[in-house]
């Protein structure tokens, strides 16, 4: 990926870390997804990115997403 090129989480391959940049969706659904751990510049990792949904690790914590809910999230790489 790209230095410093904004995706969604839904766009983002198994085995990728990423941060969270910002999230674009209604309130109620941003509010959700920050309660869950989804906040500005929490790490993300990518477990698994199939057809129907995304698995990814936030918190120590696995959470299935579809891809809407991914779409509404939007990532950077992480800098290493």
């Amino acid at each position: 990926m790209p230095e410093m090129t904004m995706r969604t989480l839904a766009e983002i391959p198994a085995g990728s870390t990423v941060t969270v940049s910002h999230l674009d969706s209604h309130p109620d659904t941003c509010n959700r997804l920050r309660e869950i751990g989804f906040c500005e510049n929490a790490e993300i990792r990518c477990v698994s990115n199939k057809s129907s949904q995304l698995i990814c690790e936030v918190c120590n914590t696995r959470v299935g997403l579809n891809y809407s809910t991914a779409n509404a999230i939007i990532v950077l790489p992480v800098q290493g």
